[in-house]
């Protein structure tokens, strides 16, 4: 446990870093856990806002962004320890601030970070053996080591639990894995990928640790979105993977397993939302304070305010929900149900919300150059990703009818 941080002028800058922030949420962030989320925002305002629409546009990561992230600690600084142990990890509250932070700056970031430090990690981290996770959970942490998540396939997404067509074949005490995967953010450049595949013997799903440049891996970038554009989404093909049994992941052993693994990370997609929604908001305000038009600002204007005074009530509703499900999580009472109810309703908010920040900035809300485009493109992945809109309405559904409605 460390020494107690104190920060000075704690509400100063807690108004602001969250100007949206009208219901006081971010007061119940501990003074060192607000000092990290300062010193990231002045690093991503500082480094990296200058170019990043243009970053968007050409479809690459910004250099040393990754590297950064992992510098900063945001697993391990010191600083979001204090009162709590490094084995019970970062608050909740703070996971979400952090993803709410980095989502309002530019939510493919976060997504790039969010493979990574959820999905991936936690393929580690749940599904591996002891030894597997003191081999790759402490150089996951520091980012000495990328991973990403190899699960979705080019004809199986949200049935995936039930067309799972990758396979692994048990010889001696090695697996032989045929396949294919799509979807994969950041494959392209991850160290250790986990790959979920159908055991051709007993049916059941297994995880497997392949790396990147292994013979039979092949990986390329999907050309053409127009949604999420810095992340290098990617294919692989999978011919006759050899991986030791010591690299499959223990845990693995059914589809439930892969399971806790989505929906511990789905409230991270809620508070992406949520950020993504803070971010259209911030660069409407910004264009509508310059804008004029018929002699006055366009911020003067009922009808603009009234659509500005919207989209701050979703911001509002939208954080107060992940605030409420990160105190769930804090004390063990988060469920898929909540995870669901929580993606589903902050992603269909969002929908709503840049397209009013877009609908305010006129024909200069398609612009590249102006980041209202940037969160209007991307509010369209993060409503489909980790759950469509209708699966987690079926996953709400179920829990109330007692009836799967899955087909």
């Amino acid at each position: 446990m460390t020494d107690k941080f104190v920060l000075e002028n704690r509400e100063e800058i807690l108004a602001e870093l969250y100007p949206e922030d009208v219901l006081k949420l971010s007061s119940k962030l501990t003074d060192g856990e607000v000092e990290f989320l300062r010193q990231m925002v002045e690093l991503l305002e500082t480094k990296y806002r200058k170019d990043l629409n243009k970053h968007w546009y050409n479809n690459e990561v910004p250099e040393g962004f990754f590297e950064d992230m992992g510098e900063l600690g945001y697993f391990t600084n010191p600083l979001l320890y204090q009162e709590r142990e490094l084995l019970q990890g970062t608050s909740q509250m703070f996971q979400f601030f952090f993803a709410f932070t980095l989502s309002r700056f530019d939510v493919s970031l976060n997504t790039l970070i969010g493979v990574h430090s959820g999905l991936g990690f936690n393929s580690f981290l749940l599904g591996g053996s002891k030894e597997q996770v003191e081999k790759y959970i402490p150089a996951l942490a520091t980012h000495q080591l990328r991973t990403c998540f190899a699960l979705t396939e080019p004809n199986h997404g949200s049935d995936v639990a039930w067309g799972l067509e990758t396979t692994a074949e048990r010889r001696g005490d090695k697996w032989i894995i045929n396949g294919e995967k799509r979807w994969i953010g950041g494959a392209n450049v991850a160290d250790v990928i986990p790959v979920y595949a159908r055991d051709v013997e007993t049916g059941k799903p297994r995880g497997f640790i392949v790396k990147r440049e292994q013979e039979g891996v092949e990986i390329d970038v999907i050309e053409g979105k127009t949604s999420l554009k810095i992340v290098p989404n990617c294919n692989i093909k999978l011919t006759n993977v050899e991986v030791a049994e010591e690299d499959r992941l223990q845990k693995i052993e059914r589809f439930r397993d892969i399971a806790m693994i989505l929906y511990s990370t789905r409230a991270g997609v809620a508070h992406m939302a949520a950020g993504t929604m803070a971010g259209a908001l911030q660069a409407t305000l910004r264009y509508v304070k310059e804008r004029e038009q018929f002699g006055n600002k366009i911020s003067s204007y009922q009808l603009v305010q009234e659509k500005l005074a919207m989209m701050q009530v979703n911001v509002t509703n939208a954080m107060s929900l992940s605030a409420h499900i990160a105190e769930l999580q804090e004390n063990g009472s988060y469920d898929e149900v909540v995870s669901s109810i929580g993606k589903m309703s902050n992603a269909l908010r969002l929908r709503e919300t840049v397209s009013l920040g877009r609908g305010i900035c006129g024909g200069n809300g398609i612009l590249v150059e102006n980041d209202i485009a940037r969160f209007f493109a991307d509010a369209e992945a993060v409503y489909t990703y980790e759950g469509t809109h209708e699966i987690n309405a079926l996953v709400v559904g179920r829990a109330m009818t007692g009836e799967a409605a899955f087909n």
